[in-house]
This record gives C-alpha cells, sequence and structure tokens, in this order.
C-alpha cells in the first residue's frame, strides 16, 4: 500500500492546468528591474565611497536607489495593482 506525500503541496491525482504553466506578468519583470536597480545603485554608491568619487555620483546612486526602492514600496501598498 502506498503512502501519500504529507509534504507535497499539490495532489498527485489532480490534472495538470489546461492552458500550461503559467506566464510571467508585466508587474514581475517590473519588479525585478526595480530591484536590480536597487542592487545595482547601490553598489555604484559604495564604490564611489570607497573610490572618493565627485560628490553629484552619490547624489545620483542615491536619487536612483530612492526612486527604485519607493516604487517598489508604492506598488506593495497598492496591491501590486
Amino acid at each position: 500500500m502506498t503512502h501519500p506525500n504529507p509534504y507535497r503541496l499539490t495532489d498527485p491525482l489532480a490534472d495538470p492546468p489546461a492552458d500550461g504553466p503559467s506566464r510571467v506578468s508585466r508587474g514581475d519583470v517590473l519588479r525585478s528591474v526595480l530591484w536590480a536597480a536597487v542592487v545595482v545603485s547601490t553598489v555604484a554608491n559604495m564604490a564611489a565611497s570607497y573610490g572618493g568619487a565627485r560628490t553629484w555620483v552619490h547624489l545620483l546612486c542615491g536619487a536612483v536607489t530612492v526612486l527604485c526602492a519607493g516604487t517598489l514600496v508604492v506598488r506593495n501598498l497598492r496591491g501590486h495593482k
């Protein structure tokens, strides 16, 4: 007698969805791009700090970080609409 796996999240006897795998939405792509921009601008700001760059470089990196992070927060609070 076989025992069902208690850790399996899907029903093994259920039919697979007819539509196939779910597609990636525009919101998912935008969220990924915003997170990438936050990481890149933060790393660039750290590199500028260690390299002794001019003030405008720090301000530009900080502005990009704040805008992208703010957009992520607003999208999350609005429920990804």
